[in-house]
């Protein structure tokens, strides 16, 4: 079956943002397929990893943001490309590859963070 790459971008975009912003137990339910393979070590595994992670996240650091600069899908892959400004003004780049069922489901997740550098020795910005 033939993947809707932009229902696809669309609901990897909302996954992230609802679970970012406080509700994982909620994206998951939506976005998330029967089974979810995490790839980040800072995450256990499973719906129920992701879940107990983003709440934690959520409770300590209420007063985060996200902005989504780039989204881009191929097949069965959706890749985010965000900038992050955490408490303290911490800004960090981030990347996120998801990958869908046949369903239209979540259920692969890859990611990369690095922290924004107060300077650059390229002069290009992260985005």
């Amino acid at each position: 079956m033939a993947q809707d790459l932009e229902s696809n971008k669309q609901s990897a975009v909302a996954f992230y943002r609802e679970a970012y912003l406080g509700n994982p137990a909620s994206a998951v339910e939506k976005y998330v397929g029967d089974d979810y393979i995490q790839h980040n070590s800072e995450v256990a595994g499973g719906k129920q990893g992701f879940i107990d992670y983003f709440q934690r996240m959520a409770e300590g650091y209420p007063d985060k943001a996200i902005e989504f600069l780039r989204v881009i899908a191929e097949g069965e892959l959706v890749a985010l490309h965000t900038h992050q400004t955490w408490p303290g003004n911490e800004q960090y780049v981030t990347m996120d590859f998801f990958r869908f069922d046949d369903r239209g489901k979540i259920v692969e997740h890859w990611d990369s963070i690095q922290q924004v550098p107060g300077e650059s020795k390229n002069g290009n910005s992260m985005y």
